[in-house]
């Protein structure tokens, strides 16, 4: 025995007598590295597991997980005005879509794209995709092709009846393409469960901005909703500024000097009986 451990070498002596030298690094909340890297906790946003795109919108992307909109996912995006409320929260995100030569793609608009008004927000017409589906089944066959192609830069689908199941299945499909995916629902919607990792809702404020409610997100629920400035593009260069704000040009009530004087007291009528 004691030839034996004559002729092993200092260092694999060192090794053999601390074990815990073979053991992984540690991170300070007493995890391996990796571990701790892919832990999420429920009071803390998301990490990216995929390529994001800013929002164009600061304020929104500081409450999105990864900081944008997320690819190899679909995000619910649930208005009362469906149709109009779209364009202007993904309209920064679809201009860099066009800046990048990438194509995007729309499917069963409740409206016509106004190109002009695309325009002026820097999308360009030789990138915009219209595919017109009347249908819901059409939509949703169009959609779930567009997807599984993985040819977008962008797509946007206005699916009003989708149902669960169909829904979890565009999900599924989605983590193989890698261009963001947005389902267009009306804002009832918000009441049902859906599989989409990241949904929101939109409306319309009075000085031109968008009111922003996250209805669900891998994180902490947001208790108050974004407000958004979103001019229009075409209003931006003929807006006043004092159109600008129209809360402003609103004059509230006076109620306080109001003189409400009692009501006078009724007379008693004596019944004659004869």
């Amino acid at each position: 025995m004691s030839a034996n451990i004559e002729s092993l070498s200092p260092s694999v002596l060192t090794i053999e007598r601390n074990p815990a030298a073979r053991r992984p690094a540690l991170s300070p909340g007493g995890l391996p590295a990796a571990v701790a890297a892919a832990l999420w906790r429920g009071d803390q946003l998301g990490s990216p597991v995929s390529a994001v795109w800013p929002s164009g919108f600061a304020e929104l992307d500081a409450q999105l997980p990864g900081g944008g909109w997320p690819g190899h996912a679909v995000t619910d995006i649930l208005s009362p005005h469906s149709g109009t409320l779209e364009w202007r929260l993904l309209g920064p995100l679809l201009r860099q879509v066009c800046a990048a030569g990438r194509s995007v793609v729309v499917v069963g608009p409740p409206q016509q794209p106004h190109l002009p008004g695309l325009r002026s927000e820097g999308i360009s017409e030789r990138h915009l995709v219209w595919v017109q589906a009347d249908t819901a089944p059409e939509r949703l066959w169009a959609t779930e092709q567009l997807i599984k192609a993985n040819a977008c830069g962008a797509l946007i689908a206005w699916l009003p009846q989708a149902r669960q199941e169909q829904v979890r299945r565009l999900q599924v499909l989605a983590s193989g393409c890698e261009g963001p995916v947005f389902l267009c629902r009306p804002a009832s919607a918000a009441q049902v469960s859906s599989a989409a990792p990241l949904r929101l809702q939109a409306r319309v404020g009075l000085d031109w901005e968008l009111h922003i409610d996250i209805v669900k997100r891998k994180g902490p629920p947001l208790l108050q909703a974004l407000r958004l400035p979103s001019v229009p593009g075409g209003l931006a260069s003929v807006l006043t500024p004092r159109l600008r704000l129209p809360s402003a040009l609103i004059v509230p009530r006076e109620t306080d000097d109001v003189v409400v004087s009692p009501a006078a007291p009724q007379r008693r009528r004596h019944s004659l009986f004869h």
